[in-house]
């Protein structure tokens, strides 16, 4: 099990390594340089000039990498140019908002994903399965930020049943010692906060939950499908084994392998694709810091965010790999 960390952590080094060249000669071969980019078609040269010596734009190209890559290795993400605060700082600080919202859309996908996925697959082929595979195929369709407006109208402004923005009431004088404005509540005993916090995770985690939850279902169907005509199932059933175990130890733990690694990309995604998500209900973490770099071509901005995300999915992978050898006695044979 530890050579096969050892060795799957090992890979990460490459596969970061290229991430971090294509990122690096992606901003140099933005039109103009990166500060044309910068600054616009309009800028003086003497303006571009001087953005080029201060970034070190105007040095040898491997000199600049290898400098970027060292900094980037001791943990210098860089400044952002339009604040001047470091970006490992504010992503730190931003983060946490960021973890809260995807953790909630992922429980909210894989809550009702997996029970939604095999219900279908045990019903095949009548008006359930049907009607689940048609939400689906709805919910991986429909635009993030469209069901997010759609969901802020109905439930915020409309009903007024749920807040429509931010993460917390802002006449809630509450105490954040970790950031996790939930969690937060319930570690120092102010539960109004905590609940208050809850509330503002619903509509932005099921907007953001939505994609992830449909294909979840699918996979899930298809999984169950494919492993409940398998002959060890049959074998299982004609030897008399209970219902509840075959149904449990039988089909539903070997469907979760393809599963398994669907939640493990899903997450990775919820954490990119919370820009759009964020903007709209204008929630304070990593997506709409990233949204505002994007307008203000604030590039060491974007290239932390998209180095923080590879990582983080690199390690999610890992997780993903380790869980199999967990589940699948086979996996940890081999």
């Amino acid at each position: 099990m530890l050579r096969t960390i050892g060795r799957r952590v090992l890979l990460l080094i490459p596969t970061l390594l290229g991430l971090s060249i294509l990122l690096f000669l992606w901003v140099r071969a933005l039109p103009g340089g990166p500060a044309v980019a910068l600054l616009g078609e309009k800028a003086t040269p003497e303006a571009v000039e001087r953005i080029n010596e201060l970034y070190g734009f105007n040095r040898p190209v491997l000199e600049q990498y290898f400098t970027w890559l060292g900094r980037l290795a001791i943990g210098d993400f860089g400044s952002s140019i339009t604040t001047g605060r470091e970006v490992l700082d504010e992503f730190l600080r931003r983060l946490p908002a960021t973890i809260e919202l995807s953790m909630f859309a992922l429980v909210f996908a894989v809550g009702i994903g997996i029970p939604l996925g095999y219900w279908a697959a045990r019903r095949h082929g009548r008006f359930a399965d049907h009607s689940a595979v048609a939400l689906s195929l709805i919910g991986i369709t429909i635009p993030v930020f469209f069901l997010a407006f759609i969901l802020k109208y109905i439930f915020a402004v409309e009903l007024g049943w749920l807040p429509s923005d931010g993460r917390q009431d802002p006449r809630i004088d509450a105490t954040h010692p970790t950031g996790f404005y939930v969690l937060d509540g319930i570690l120092t005993g102010e539960f109004d906060a905590a609940w208050d916090a809850f509330l503002h995770l619903i509509l932005p985690g099921i907007a953001l939950g939505t994609i992830p939850l449909a294909i979840i279902v699918r996979i899930t169907r298809a999984s169950v499908l494919e492993v409940q005509n398998a002959d060890y199932v049959r074998t299982g059933r004609a030897k008399g084994v209970s219902t509840g175990v075959i149904r449990s130890r039988f089909i539903l733990r070997n469907a979760m392998l393809p599963v398994i690694t669907t939640i493990g990309l899903q997450t990775g995604l919820l954490i990119a694709g919370a820009v759009l998500t964020e903007t709209v209900f204008a929630y304070p973490g990593v997506g709409s810091f990233m949204a505002e770099a994007i307008f203000r071509r604030d590039f060491p901005v974007l290239q932390g965010f998209i180095i923080f995300i590879a990582i983080i999915y690199a390690f999610i992978n890992l997780f993903v790999d380790v869980s199999y050898s967990v589940i699948d006695p086979r996996v940890r044979v081999q």
